[in-house]
């Protein structure tokens, strides 16, 4: 079962929480409509910032969106000023109050959504697509990754007939339900048309109840960031 399903699906409710955190009712499927649209405007306009995730969470008359970045600076701007039009211009879309959090990943090598921006970006670029794969590999081992896997397919080298390729280091345990795997799909545009590139990568295994809520942990974390400034200030 675990070697045909999205390992995140697969394990949402169990060490993976939602990417959107709201009540739906009648409106579910507006709401649903409205991410979308916020997700794809946000992955436009930020294309340069190596966005990872972006969590939308929802109450009556706010919504709070977590963007998980390798760069966050191009998102904040210079004294935050782009991080404010970025407000303005989704409040026009959604018609409500926004509030933005902005995380910084601090190893990007073990993000499978961010490795595979990485490798698009390299096969765009005319390296060989088997360079760009193994250097990825190297630098997530390096980063003790417990395994990686990556699938390419497509035209590769503009080859007439379309295959398949795949490199793996380390274990890949999909059918683990506690194996903390973090998996995406990026496609690279090239003159021979798209290639697909899957990522597959296993930082750990998880024991004990782990929080789904996106959000509760870092707000924690910020809390006792500020009480600590606080107590230095005093």
């Amino acid at each position: 079962m675990g070697q045909k399903t999205n390992p995140i699906g697969n394990r949402l409710g169990i060490i993976r929480g939602w990417d959107s955190n709201w009540y739906g009712g009648n409106n579910y499927g507006d709401k649903l409509v409205e991410d979308n649209k916020i997700r794809k405007y946000i992955s436009a306009r930020l294309s340069k910032a190596s966005v990872s995730s972006i969590i939308i969470e929802r109450t009556l008359k706010l919504i709070t969106i977590t963007i998980t970045t390798a760069r966050p600076g191009i998102i904040i701007g210079k004294a935050g000023q782009e991080v404010d039009k970025l407000k303005e211009e989704l409040k026009k879309i959604t018609s409500k109050e926004i509030q933005i959090n902005i995380f910084e990943i601090k190893r990007p090598e073990l993000d499978a959504k961010l490795v595979g921006m990485s490798i698009a970006r390299q096969i765009e670029s005319r390296i060989s697509y088997r360079r760009a794969i193994k250097m990825a590999i190297a630098a997530a081992m390096r980063m003790n990754s417990e395994g990686i896997k990556i699938v390419i397919s497509g035209r590769l080298n503009g080859a007439e007939m379309a295959r398949s390729e795949t490199y793996k280091e380390g274990r890949i345990p999909l059918s683990t339900f506690r194996a903390d795997i973090d998996y995406s799909v990026v496609e690279a545009h090239t003159t021979y048309g798209r290639l697909g590139i899957k990522v597959w990568i296993m930082k750990g295994e998880v024991y004990g109840k782990r929080e789904l809520s996106p959000l509760v942990g870092m707000t924690k974390k910020s809390s006792q960031n500020s009480n600590n400034s606080r107590q230095r200030r005093k």
